[in-house]
């Protein structure tokens, strides 16, 4: 897959998948990696009891497949990004325009 992602952006993630499901990044698999626009600032993966910012807030999407796991990380506009753990996220208001 064609990553729509700053490279800078990609390689933390890639590297924090690789590590979490104790593969080389050669058996890591790119599902998706495009821009988003999330709802608010829990990036489409709120924790219970935490408040967030309620503005629009453009960032990306990535999931990454590995030794049987799908990994869904969440990017923010500034580029810090969250794993969001399995049945709790949702999908991007809508897909933003690469920059």
């Amino acid at each position: 897959m064609q990553s729509q992602i700053p490279q800078a952006i990609l390689e933390p993630i890639l590297n924090k998948a690789a590590e979490l499901a104790r593969v080389t990044r050669q058996q890591l698999t790119l599902v998706r990696a495009e821009p988003a626009v999330w709802n608010d600032g829990s990036l489409g993966c709120p924790e219970p009891g935490v408040t967030y910012t309620q503005a629009l807030v453009k960032g990306y999407w990535v999931v990454i497949a590995a030794a049987g796991k799908s990994y869904d990380f969440r990017v923010g506009n500034a580029g810090s990004f969250v794993l969001c753990p399995e049945g709790r996220g949702s999908a991007p208001q809508m897909p933003a325009a690469a920059d």
